[in-house]
């Protein structure tokens, strides 16, 4: 039975000696863990038994031995379940809210900034982060976003990599009118930060195919699963009053079930105590070849396996993806996920609670930066990690069933759902969703009444559209610059860039912004080269290392190290299978052709029939790229 930890050290005893062990996670090895500090009182070597007592005496503690737990740790054990000391800096005339309600508030969807190119005083805002598996989009709720964003925000709308919205420039005084709006108009933000499970991908398409369903149902059901218990978001943005829909059944079964020691059977959070996890936790769901979702870049990638006639059977599950590191850090590194096992399809929500139950427990909580359960599959090797999931999970994992190969799917333009009606895909550069294009996509959306989904590559899908609906929405579209995708330059087609500057407090350089100019210049020197229009390569664009974009399955990546500098990372592939590589650090953003130029060029004289841009650049070694960048003085005359 699992305990939450509520003092700092873990020990057991054992006679006649005393052991302390390092903390890492929750569970170390067979230690104990205590819910209170206590004085260990030494046995008498006589004595037989082991004592171990709780004391009123004050003592002075060895603090040679003393767990390590980083400041996050102590901040969440402390915040009675996600509510203090957020509750109390909410009703401050202040503009912000203190250091530790901050990481507080995270777990309720929102980050604190402030604008980084103002000079003077700090001029304090939110972001705010809703939660929508799949990226699913009522109709209301979007109705509602776009309303806030003028409201409340900066009058935009930001489509995210993980498909759901940010609303940035939320000043403190207006975050319950804007949450509750939120809660009120069927969305939430629950859990769209902070360390637990964020979003969980699907597939956005509306298709009405078994198993496009039933994946859908499947990351609905997982969102659930893992959403905080204790009522703390309801009791700060609505006053208490849970406005939810009612659980399937089979989520409630799964979350009480304590048959392999999984639960704190006494606490408000069952699976996440007071602890939550070690770090952020990823899952994306999808069925075989829809590779819409970077299934490998997840903490737990989950996929749909059907028989012949379409009829789900069950999942196979990858685990340890992920993209954050640390420059100059060789220690954090991106990750992709590999193959734990398959399941049977009435088993996938206790599989997933065994796998976040045994990252909660191991992964580490003493330095955030090796928090991510990446860190522990790769420490431990797929096989222990496995079977320890496999105590938790209570059977053996079937062996992973063979699978397709991976495409990568974008749903941009009409598309028939297979129920008579038809989806339409939009392109939104960046996923910003701005002036006359917002206008636009309001008209459209309210006039039609459609509820929409948003997908990982920042996109937005209008969906259930009467046939008879299709000309005058492309006419709207049209005059709005939301133009068909085959009028869009197939470079921005599919790159992607985060927010960067000037509200995040991470980013070291450009990224959305950036990237439209970045973009321009790889279009230029695809035509000084003689490269086909229609010829394209993944790029993505991020601002610092933490790779929100997923800059590392990028056939070429940017990846900002320093003022106007960037990383280049080659070597991802178009369908998302293949962590790319850094090949160049410190590039400034002025001397990008220097090296495109002689890359693309060898792309386009050196190339095996078909083979993309990151596999070229993969079979021909960076040595030897590096060396024609070097060398470059232009195109030898023939």
């Amino acid at each position: 039975m699992a305990t939450s930890v509520g003092a700092a050290n873990t020990a057991v005893v054992k006679d006649p000696k005393l052991q302390l062990q390092r903390f890492h996670g929750l569970r170390s090895s067979g230690l104990v863990p205590l819910r209170r500090s206590v004085h260990i009182l030494p046995v008498s070597a006589s004595k037989s038994s082991s004592l171990v007592t709780a004391v009123s005496t004050p003592i002075k503690p060895d603090t040679s031995a003393e767990t390590k737990r980083s400041k996050v740790e102590i901040i969440k054990e402390k915040s009675n379940f996600l509510r203090y000391p957020l509750d109390e800096e909410l009703l401050t005339e202040a503009s912000n809210v203190n250091e530790n309600a901050t990481q507080v508030i995270k777990f309720h969807g929102s980050y604190q900034q402030y604008n980084r190119e103002d000079r003077g005083p700090k001029s304090y805002s939110f972001m705010l982060r809703t939660k929508n598996p799949c990226g699913k989009v009522p109709n209301k709720l979007y109705l509602a976003m776009d309303n806030l964003a003028d409201q409340f925000g900066i009058g935009t709308l930001r489509l995210t990599t993980r498909q759901t919205f940010q609303l940035h420039g939320v000043l403190k005084k207006n975050l319950k009118t804007v949450i509750s709006t939120v809660i009120k108009s069927m969305g939430s933000s629950l859990g769209a930060c902070g360390d637990l499970n964020r979003n969980v991908l699907g597939p956005a398409a509306p298709f009405t195919r078994k198993d496009y369903l039933f994946a859908q149902e499947t990351a609905d059901n997982i969102a659930a699963l893992l959403t905080p218990q204790s009522g703390a978001y309801y009791d700060l943005w609505v006053d208490g009053e849970k406005i939810m829909s009612a659980e399937p059944p089979e989520v409630v079964k799964a979350r009480n079930d304590n048959s392999h020691g999984t639960n704190f059977p006494d606490s408000p959070e069952p699976i996440y105590g007071t602890q939550f996890l070690p770090r952020k936790f990823k899952f994306a769901v999808t069925v075989p070849t829809d590779n819409s979702v970077d299934i490998l870049t997840n903490d737990v990638g989950v996929v749909v396996v059907a028989d012949a006639n379409g009829e789900p059977q069950g999942f196979n599950i990858y685990v340890g993806g992920g993209m954050g590191r640390t420059h100059r850090v060789e220690a954090t590194f991106p990750r992709l996920g590999e193959p734990l096992g398959y399941v049977p399809k009435e088993d996938i929500l206790y599989a997933v609670k065994a796998i976040v139950v045994t990252q909660r427990e191991n992964g580490r909580r003493d330095d955030r930066k090796y928090s991510r359960m990446k860190y522990l599959v790769s420490t431990w090797g797929i096989e222990k990690f496995r079977s320890v999931v496999e105590q938790y999970y209570g059977k053996k994992f079937e062996p992973f069933q063979e699978l397709p190969e991976w495409k990568f799917r974008s749903y941009l333009g009409w598309h028939e759902q297979g129920d008579g009606s038809l989806f339409c895909g939009i392109h939104v550069d960046n996923g910003r969703i701005v002036g006359a294009k917002k206008k636009a996509l309001r008209e459209i959306i309210e006039k039609y009444s459609l509820n929409v989904r948003l997908t990982p590559n920042q996109n937005i899908i209008l969906c259930d559209i009467n046939t008879a609906w299709r000309r005058p929405i492309s006419t709207v579209l049209a005059q709005a610059g939301l133009v068909d995708p085959n009028y869009v330059d197939p470079l921005n087609l599919t790159a992607m860039a985060c927010p960067a500057f000037p509200l995040c407090s991470l980013a070291i350089t450009e990224a959305e912004r950036g990237i439209p100019d970045i973009l321009k210049r790889v279009r230029a020197v695809f035509d000084g080269v003689g490269l086909e229009y229609d010829e394209s390569v993944v790029i993505r664009v991020t601002g610092c290392p933490n790779g929100c974009a997923r800059p590392y399955m990028a056939e070429l990546g940017f990846v900002g190290d320093g003022p106007n500098s960037y990383q280049i990372w080659l070597g991802g592939k178009p369908n998302q299978t293949s962590l790319a590589q850094t090949f160049m650090n410190k590039v400034k953003v002025q001397n990008l052709e220097k090296i495109l130029v002689p890359l693309f060029h060898s792309w386009k004289c050196e190339r095996q029939p078909k083979e993309s841009f990151g596999e070229f650049t993969t079979r021909m070694g960076f040595e030897k790229l590096k060396e024609r960048v070097d060398k470059w003085e232009g195109p030898v005359a023939v």
